[in-house]
C-alpha cells in the first residue's frame, strides 16, 4: 500500500504521525510524509534516518500554515497544490489527512481525515466566552467542514473528540476511534528509585495545559515543567512558586529520561482530547494524576487519579508522599493501562480501515 500522509511540526500531530509512520513501514508500506506548520527542527529532520534510503519513505518539509494559524488565508489553496504535485509524482492508493482541510483535496484518490482536536471544542473548554466571529475564525470553520464533507472516513483518537467535534460540525459519515500511542524504549526498572517529585509538559501560559492552576497549589514536593518558553507569560504580574522548576525543550529521550526517574505526571488539562506525554510518562513507569475531565477518564480509566480544584490535588499528593503502597500501586495500574495503547494495535486499525476504503473503492469502480 502507498500512503500519503500529512502531519505537522507544531505539537502531538508529529509524535502520532511518526509512530504511525514507522508502524507503516514496518509493515512493509510506502509512504510519503508531507509536513505543515512551523519550519522543522534539527531532530525533527532526523527523526527517521534509521530507516534505510530504499525509496520505501519520502519526508517533506513545507513551512505551509496549519488552518488554525491566524495567517491562514492560504493554507488549504498552498497545501493542497503541494499534496496533489507529490501525489502525481507518488502515485498514493490512500491520503491520510492529519488536518480538516485537506479531506476535500481536488482528487479521486479517498482521504481519512484524522481528527486530533478542533479550535472550537477548545474553545468551549478553555474560554469563558465564545469567540468572537472573525474573518480567521469563519475561514476555519469552513475549511474543516469541507474536510469532513470530503472525506472517506474521519477518524478520532476517543469518543469524547468525536461528539465534541459533532457538536459544532456535520459528520456525514461519523466517526471511528482509534487510540493514539506511543513507544518510550525499554519498560522501567521496578527495582529503580525514585524521586518524589511531579513532572509535567506545557507552557504554562497555555489555557488547555492548565498549568495556571499550579500557582495556588500548596506543596513543598519540585514541580517540574517541560516545554518550551515555559515562563513566557503574557501576564507580566505573573509569578510562579519556588518549587516549580523550568526544565525547558526536551528531546524525546530527555524528557523520557525524566519520567524515569519521577514518581508521579500531573496532567493538569482543561482539554486533552487524548494526551500522548501522559501515556508515555506512564510507560516510563509514572503514576498518573489527571484533573478530572471525561477525556481523560476515557482514556485512563480507573488507573489513573483524578481531582477537581487544588485542594484535591494537595491531598492526593501529600498521600502519595507518606504512602508508598499506594504510590507504587498507582504506578502499577497506570503502567498496565498504558501498554494497551501499543504502536501495533494502532497500526493494525488503521490498517484494517484503509483496506476496508480501498475494498470499498474498488467495488464501486467494478459496479
Amino acid at each position: 500500500m502507498r500512503i500519503l500522509m500529512t502531519t505537522d511540526t507544531v505539537g502531538g500531530v508529529w509524535t502520532f504521525t511518526s509512530e504511525l509512520t514507522d508502524q507503516l513501514l514496518q509493515h512493509g508500506h510506502e509512504v510519503y510524509l508531507v509536513a505543515f506548520g512551523r519550519k522543522a527542527s534539527p531532530e525533527q529532520e532526523r527523526r527517521f534516518d534509521h530507516w534505510p534510503n530504499d525509496g520505501r519513505l519520502t519526508t517533506l518539509f513545507t513551512g505551509i500554515p496549519l488552518e488554525w494559524m491566524q495567517n491562514n488565508e492560504t493554507a488549504f489553496e498552498e497545501g493542497q497544490e503541494e499534496i496533489l504535485d507529490d501525489a502525481a509524482c507518488f502515485r498514493p492508493d490512500l491520503i491520510v489527512s492529519n488536518q480538516f482541510c485537506f479531506g476535500r483535496l481536488d482528487t479521486i484518490i479517498p482521504r481519512v481525515v484524522v481528527a486530533h482536536s478542533d479550535v472550537l471544542s477548545w474553545a468551549k473548554a478553555c474560554k469563558p466566552n465564545a469567540l468572537e466571529s472573525t474573518p480567521w475564525l469563519n475561514r476555519y470553520i469552513s475549511m474543516v467542514q469541507a474536510g469532513l464533507d470530503g472525506a472517506a472516513a474521519v477518524v478520532t483518537p476517543t469518543a469524547w473528540m468525536g461528539a465534541a467535534l459533532a457538536e459544532s460540525f456535520s459528520l456525514p459519515r461519523g466517526c471511528q476511534v482509534i487510540p493514539n500511542a506511543v513507544s518510550v524504549g525499554p519498560a522501567p526498572d521496578p527495582a529503580r528509585s525514585r524521586k518524589f517529585q511531579a513532572i509535567t509538559a506545557g507552557r504554562l501560559w497555555d489555557e488547555a495545559k492548565g498549568l495556571d492552576t499550579l500557582r495556588d497549589l500548596h506543596v513543598t514536593i519540585p514541580l517540574l515543567v517541560a516545554g518550551e518558553n515555559v515562563f513566557e507569560s503574557p501576564d507580566p504580574n505573573a509569578s510562579w512558586p519556588g518549587n516549580l522548576v523550568s526544565l525547558g525543550p526536551l528531546s524525546p529521550a530527555e524528557l523520557h529520561a525524566v519520567f524515569r526517574e519521577s514518581s508521579f505526571y500531573l496532567c493538569t488539562s482543561r482539554y486533552e482530547p487524548f494526551g500522548l506525554a501522559p501515556l508515555e510518562a506512564a510507560l516510563c513507569g509514572c503514576a498518573i494524576i489527571c484533573r478530572d475531565i471525561p477525556s481523560l477518564r476515557e482514556v485512563w480509566g480507573d488507573s489513573a487519579l483524578y481531582y477537581t480544584d487544588n485542594e484535591t490535588l494537595a491531598k492526593l499528593i501529600k498521600a502519595l508522599g507518606w504512602d508508598y503502597q499506594l504510590l507504587s500501586g498507582a504506578q502499577t495500574r497506570a503502567h498496565q493501562r498504558a501498554l494497551q495503547y501499543t504502536p501495533e494495535r494502532m497500526a493494525d486499525s488503521y490498517l484494517h480501515l484503509f483496506q476496508k476504503i480501498l475494498d470499498q473503492q474498488a467495488t464501486q469502480h467494478a459496479a
